[in-house]
């Protein structure tokens, strides 16, 4: 072969380029420096979704006298501490999510650090930690 890529190599680098171009299509800020490719530039492509589209799909839009996207976002938030915070992105997202759908700051601190009980401290301060990066973006009013 005179070309140095194996053709896999070469499928990956076109998918690659084909899914930065839709980003790009998607998301135009995506062309302000973020890397599509790194899990903070996928998060930036939907950082978060409106509260009435959280309460279709997580809420009351199915079970109407059940539990609130607030609530649903809550316990998720709950469970990925509980795994030991290993999924950073589902962490700061739900985060995002929660707060959309009406979360405190309080609520969420109080969340992941009843946690601490069943997943360990350890866990409990890096899904703080992810929780802050994500607060720290909105000002303490809007939390």
């Amino acid at each position: 072969m005179s070309d140095a890529k194996n053709p896999f190599e070469a499928m990956m680098a076109q998918a690659q380029a084909q899914y930065k171009d839709m980003v790009k299509a998607m998301n135009p800020d995506m062309a302000a420096g973020l890397d599509p490719m790194s899990m903070k530039g996928f998060e930036a492509l939907w950082p978060t979704m409106p509260k009435e589209v959280m309460e279709m799909m997580f809420g009351r839009t199915i079970n109407k006298d059940g539990l609130d996207a607030k609530t649903r976002l809550l316990l998720t938030l709950a469970g990925l501490t509980c795994q030991g915070a290993q999924a950073d992105s589902a962490v700061r997202q739900t985060v995002r999510h929660a707060v959309e759908a009406g979360a405190k700051k309080q609520e969420i601190v109080e969340t992941i650090g009843q946690m601490s009980v069943f997943a360990g401290i350890p866990a409990m301060n890096r899904a703080l930690e992810l929780a802050q990066e994500v607060m720290a973006e909105k000002r303490d009013d809007e939390t």
